[in-house]
């Protein structure tokens, strides 16, 4: 952790309200902090008042909206992956273009972390003082002091968590750094240390989350740290930890807690909440097993609309709030308004003026998606007709759709010869797609795959009873996220549940369930090193990750062979101001022609 970068970061934060811009957040104090030491303000000065504390708990949102932050959370959790290959101009970044071929070094700039260790103080820093402010200020009631800190630890958690999952071994610390005289150096804690921590934190102030917030303030209920965003991380640390009966318990409170949500939009009549395959106002769910997922408008012909609800506009955002759970909201039209820009998927994925940006599909995607049979990410049994084949990539211009095309129309009406029709891209430097981080269709496989490790191996007639009804739920949940993507309107072909009947068949249509499901959403890569850390061995990563692999593919399989190279080196810049890091062992000492490490 750079302690000079940290201090420079921590000195932008400034009074504000929730309501104000987020590009705003930072000037109103810009002339105190000119004039006064910035230790004196923070602690004599600012922190009197609950507005006070509103602005900064902004500024932590802000700080996880910046280009940075996204930039990594896409490349950590997408780049190494299957799913993505050198898209347009990418050579104009080098570090880019080395990690999608693996040649990953610790002076590689994306190993950089400081971003998320900014917002993880900010939020450490309003937790620390938001308890004096409760006591100066008598408009700041305990319950309302409470959320804001199950709110922080909510947002911290997060940050901690994309940080163990990419680099594993970590420093974590809960302590406020304002004093520019505190001392910033420590060892990487180990990944298992926090992730216990992390359980515990979430654990000890879901209560005090906010469950929900006014129907007047709708984008709040997914753009902030919720009862159920908590829900949500602790339903994927305890599958990371392989705790599956908690697993199995958070997603449930999730998907109970959706299904309450969309029940009221059905009432209210503002939802597209439809599941029969005909859209009959009276059928509630048919095709989706239950589950409330929002519903693709079908009909004989044209097959669409889930993409403008929940990666396109605004305009749907009580619909989209049915199945989102966390994100990161950026506004429609930020020219002019002063809000950000999702600059990170503009430069990364694509824009009006560019079909590709710097990541494109993969030829191994893009030649599944081109293929009649033989699919091994694309179910053959959904032939054309599975929506997800147009939703993420365009396969004519060989690019990503999915937060970069507003929306998508499905013609079916020959289903042998199946076309899409995309809507305008997101102008370019502009881009006002929120970035998802949770929503219901992820928890959902979560679940199944929490109840895929229950199952049993073997094919005796006990282990074969065990199994069957624990098989049973996990498919259903499988099949209805599948089907919900299958544009028929009476559905003839999807997965057919006899062929899943052994655990390592029920883990690889999970797995790949996830893939088509999520792809380009920043997962791919964490479910595949989730895979290696329960397994063991790197053999279904490697795999994967050799799919796309053109040259050079024994010297990138003898690398990530080993255990500690599906993980992220430290940069060499953060071991030079940390003697206590301890560089990775895949990537060397962290030695380089200027730096000698000796630890």
């Amino acid at each position: 952790m750079k302690q000079h970068t940290f201090f420079k970061q921590l000195k932008g934060m400034a009074i504000a309200t929730l309501a104000v811009p987020a590009a705003m957040l930072f000037a109103a104090c810009s002339d105190f902090l000119e004039i006064e030491p910035r230790n004196e303000i923070i602690l004599e000065k600012f922190w009197t008042e609950k507005a006070d504390v509103d602005g900064i708990v902004a500024g932590c949102y802000s700080a996880l909206q910046s280009d940075p932050c996204v930039r990594r959370m896409i490349i950590w959790g997408e780049a190494r992956s299957d799913n993505m290959a050198p898209g347009l101009n990418s050579d104009r970044d080098a570090n880019l273009l080395n990690l999608l071929n693996e040649n990953i070094t610790a002076s590689n700039a994306y190993t950089t972390w400081v971003d998320f260790y900014n917002v993880i103080n900010r939020c450490n820093t309003v937790i620390k003082y938001a308890p004096q402010v409760a006591a100066d200020d008598p408009g700041y009631t305990d319950s309302e002091l409470q959320a804001t800190i199950a709110e922080m630890v909510g947002l911290r958690s997060l940050c901690y968590f994309y940080l163990i999952r990419t680099f594993r071994d970590v420093p974590y610390s809960t302590v406020a750094y304002t004093d520019d005289d505190q001392e910033m150096v420590l060892p990487a804690s180990r990944f298992e240390d926090v992730l216990d921590s992390l359980i515990n934190d979430l654990e000890g102030v879901k209560n005090l989350a906010v469950k929900r917030y006014p129907t007047t303030t709708p984008s709040y209920q997914t753009g902030r740290i919720t009862q159920d965003a908590i829900y949500a991380m602790l339903c994927e640390m305890y599958l990371w930890k392989q705790d599956y009966a908690r697993c199995i318990e958070y997603a449930d409170l999730i998907i109970e807690s959706k299904k309450k949500m969309a029940e009221e939009i059905r009432e209210s009549g503002s939802g597209r909440i439809l599941a029969g395959g005909g859209g009959s106002s009276n059928e509630t769910y048919t095709r989706t097993n239950g589950y409330p997922l929002i519903n693709e408008l079908v009909t004989t012909n044209y097959y669409g609309r889930l993409m403008d609800i929940l990666f396109g506009y605004d305009d749907y955002v009580t619909q989209a709030n049915q199945e989102i759970i966390f994100q990161l909201v950026f506004n429609d039209d930020p020219r002019g308004s002063s809000m950000m820009a999702n600059t990170a998927v503009g430069i990364l994925y694509g824009h009006s003026n560019a079909d590709r940006g710097f990541l494109a599909p993969s030829d191994y995607i893009l030649d599944d998606i081109s293929k009649t049979s033989g699919r091994t990410v694309f179910d053959d049994k959904n032939k054309l007709l599975d929506s997800r084949l147009y939703e993420n990539c365009n396969l004519a211009s060989k690019s990503i759709c999915k937060f970069v095309n507003r929306g998508v129309t499905i013609d079916v009406s020959t289903p042998t010869k199946v076309a899409a029709a995309y809507s305008s891209k997101w102008v370019e430097g502009y881009n006002g797609s929120n970035w998802i981080i949770y929503r219901l269709t992820d928890i959902m496989l979560m679940k199944a795959e929490a109840l895929a490790q229950t199952l049993r191996e073997g094919s005796d007639q006990e282990t074969i009873d065990f199994n069957a009804p624990i098989l049973e739920r996990t498919f259903s949940i499988v099949n209805a996220v599948n089907k919900r993507a299958v544009c028929q309107v009476n559905l003839a072909d999807t997965l057919v549940a006899s062929d899943y009947v052994t655990k390592a068949q029920m883990e690889q249509l999970i797995l790949r369930e996830r893939q088509r499901e999520l792809m380009f959403e920043g997962k791919r890569w964490y479910d595949l090193v989730r895979t290696a850390r329960r397994n063991g061995n790197t053999q279904v990563l490697s795999q994967a990750a050799l799919q796309k692999v053109t040259t050079g593919g024994a010297l990138i399989a003898n690398k990530l062979s080993k255990m500690d190279a599906i993980y992220w080196p430290y940069n060499i810049d953060e071991m030079k101001v940390n003697n206590l890091l301890v560089q990775n062992p895949a990537f060397g000492s962290g030695e380089n022609d200027s730096y000698e490490k000796t630890k």
